[in-house]
């Protein structure tokens, strides 16, 4: 470590470590990321799973290789469709024959109310985004034009929402970054008061991003694994928010060291000795907890796991080997005008966080008792939280996709845009589908596509797409089927598939959760020698997480109008507040260590909290903004994850870590540090500078 440190802020070495990280940047950019440009999230389910297998069976079914559009017909007013009307649908229908796989396009269905008429066009599958989309348009002016005033026709069914899903995360990651970008420098300018010393981690932060992305993408490739644009978002969020974590510890430690050491080379030393190990432990233990969801089931959990753990991973080789080395180049003016003076007095002793600190050990015990009823109090919303969004919820704004699928939804069959699809013997497929019809729940199971080995029956439910009750009926119709001896039937389409990822997500959720917090107690065991501060360090982080969880729930509830959760929510915004928590929790508890070493716990946690108050609350504030960043794309999960996880950090920062931990402290006493013992002087031996601390 100590030869690192001196190659990082040696006069001649340091310029070396910029060209070579420039020089390595430069390759890396050159290479490239190898992905063929953005995608819309996946399914993710593995191959076994009954929805995937019946997906896989469908390609050897004819027109194995199709999709759908689903043309919704209605007019403005939403009054009865006319003979002009009615005409002018079939008119079109015949327009979009163009677009279908065999040149012909059914002819229209109008619903019962004569209300709607809908109009299916089989389309061949492509993976290209950017052509899908321009098909899709073409489609939507073929299927408008030409039509009486006040009729009009909506994309909807499998295509549309596919289209409407990519249009979402196109440009996704240039809004992300340039919005994350002004956020950042925004609150760094706040942070520091300078006009020019933000410039420095804005940039060293902004090319680890820039990299992260490339190497990450690279190293999923590696497990077969193709990022999509919701990862490569939540990714840049996370490496801007813990890069400029990892950034503002280090400066601040810099900026006290000047003001020790006359050289500002040996004061970036002694700052890096002071801050690398603090860094490397909280990185690290992001880094690992990211991994575990590498035991994940779901394609979608491990992507991220191995994208974020990818972009930390830089994010703190940037932050420990890149920025000492940049800020050592210029002189103390670059904290102008709040220029570190050499021998000038740091106004740490006096200033809020030392009287915080000091007012919060006067009467620990009730100042703990309020804090842990706050944590309480937040949590009540969490037992009445509802999990689950269909795709017609997951959007922030409406896109025509939804408005189609909810017209569909009122004037037929609730599930005809989205049937469900069962693959069955052939010999079976009439017994499959008279089963089929008999269970509560089913509008009409028709017998479709046949290879003459297998079958494909059609059903419609009578329940909206991935609603519970459609799910529901999912689940009793592979009951009914799966009983039929020798059909081999298997039932999948958008509701199994939905079915067996919220299953999934929760067979995830079940192992990772307790995986994540095994692995942030035993770093906490290594890192501080003791099982008292570990577990009270937990159980903070836990407490914070369901306060964050139903606060959010809440102001779901009441400002955002959202129905539900997304089903994979719950475990990221755990992930990313456990994870991350646990840096703010390292970042005061090794400094106060540090302290109590030389001072005692009580003194010692007082100076900490006087050292790191600041910056901890100025690091979780930025954190807290950068994440709600995610907000500007308008899909709820991201949305929610962000709320949740900004909602999380500053309860972290301005609550748990600020008043909660110190009361707890200074509760316990030495027993804190137990069974480990403080090193150098007796920490029940004050000096009297310690007891007047202590005093005050």
């Amino acid at each position: 470590m100590k030869r690192i440190v001196n190659v990082v802020t040696g006069k001649r070495t340091s310029w070396i470590v910029l060209v070579v990280a420039g020089l390595l940047s430069a390759a890396i950019f050159a290479l490239g990321s190898g992905s063929a440009g953005e995608t819309s999230p996946g399914v993710g389910l593995g191959d076994s799973v009954e929805s995937a297998r019946v997906a896989a069976l469908q390609q050897e079914l004819p027109g194995a290789n199709e999709t759908s559009a689903i043309l919704v017909y209605s007019r403005d007013d939403s009054a009865t469709l006319n003979a002009a009307d009615t005409q002018a649908v079939d008119a079109a229908a015949s327009k979009l024959s163009s677009f279908a796989t065999e040149g012909f396009v059914p002819p229209a269905t109008v619903s019962d109310d004569g209300k709607v008429a809908i109009v299916v066009v089989p389309l061949e599958v492509t993976s290209d985004v950017t052509a899908q989309a321009e098909r899709a348009d073409e489609i939507r002016s073929a299927a408008n034009s030409d039509l009486p005033d006040g009729l009009q026709a909506r994309l909807s069914g499998p295509e549309g929402f596919a289209v409407d899903i990519a249009s979402v995360f196109k440009g996704a990651n240039f809004t992300l970054l340039l919005t994350t970008v002004i956020v950042v420098g925004i609150l760094l300018i706040i942070t520091y008061r300078s006009p020019w010393l933000w410039l420095v981690p804005l940039v060293v932060i902004g090319l680890a991003d820039g990299l992260s992305s490339i190497v990450a993408t690279r190293v999923a490739s590696l497990f077969d694994i193709e990022l999509d644009a919701s990862v490569t978002g939540i990714l840049s969020v996370l490496v801007f928010g813990a890069g400029t974590n990892y950034a503002l510890l280090l400066i601040s430690r810099y900026r006290d060291e000047l003001r020790t050491h006359e050289d500002r080379r040996d004061a970036m030393a002694r700052a890096l000795r002071g801050a690398g190990p603090a860094i490397i432990a909280s990185g690290s233990t992001v880094v690992l907890s990211l991994l575990t969801l590498l035991f994940a089931e779901l394609t979608g959990n491990r992507a991220l796991g191995i994208a974020c753990a990818t972009g930390v991973v830089v994010a703190m080789l940037f932050a420990l080997l890149v920025l000492p080395a940049a800020l050592v180049l210029f002189g103390r003016r670059l904290f102008w005008p709040y220029v570190p003076s050499f021998g000038s007095e740091s106004r740490q002793e006096h200033g809020l966080w030392f009287k915080l600190g000091t007012a919060v050990s006067k009467k620990p015990l009730v100042v703990a008792l309020v804090g842990i009823a706050v944590l309480g109090g937040l949590s009540l919303g969490v037992p009445h939280i509802q999990t689950g969004l269909s795709q017609t919820e997951k959007f922030t704004s409406v896109p025509e996709a939804v408005v189609g699928q909810e017209l569909i939804a009122d004037a037929f069959p609730a599930g005809s845009g989205s049937p469900t699809v069962v693959i069955a013997h052939a010999d079976k497929a009439k017994e499959v589908a008279a089963k089929a019809g008999d269970v509560e729940g089913v509008s009409s199971a028709t017998v479709g596509d046949t290879n003459g080995t297998i079958t494909q029956v059609t059903v419609v439910l009578d329940a909206p797409a991935e609603t519970p009750a459609a799910l529901a009926t999912v689940a009793d119709l592979r009951s009914a089927l799966h009983a039929i001896d020798g059909a081999d039937a298997l039932v999948g389409g958008l509701d199994a598939e939905t079915l067996d990822t919220n299953t999934a997500q929760e067979r995830d959720q079940d192992l990772i959760i307790p995986l994540i917090l095994a692995i942030v107690f035993v770093v906490l065991i290594l890192l501080l020698r003791a099982l008292v501060a570990p577990v009270l360090l937990l159980l903070t982080v836990v407490g914070s997480f369901f306060a964050s969880l139903g606060a959010s729930w809440i102001l779901f509830q009441t400002v955002f109008d959202f129905p539900a959760i997304d089903s994979n929510v719950i475990l990221f915004s755990f992930l990313f507040l456990v994870a991350l928590g646990v840096d703010y929790n390292i970042f005061l508890v090794t400094r106060a260590k540090e302290e109590a070493e030389t001072h005692g716990t009580r003194p010692g946690m007082i100076r900490a909290l006087a050292a790191t108050g600041g910056v901890i609350t100025s690091a979780g504030i930025l954190l807290a903004a950068v994440f709600a960043v995610l907000g500007v794309l308008p899909l709820i999960t991201l949305t929610q994850i962000g709320i949740i996880v900004c909602i999380g950090v500053l309860i972290d920062t301005l609550l748990v870590r600020t008043v909660i931990v110190p009361a707890l402290t200074f509760l316990v006493g030495d027993a804190f540090w137990w069974p480990g013992k403080l090193r150098g002087a007796n920490s029940n031996h004050k000096s009297a500078a310690d007891a007047a601390v202590e005093s005050r």
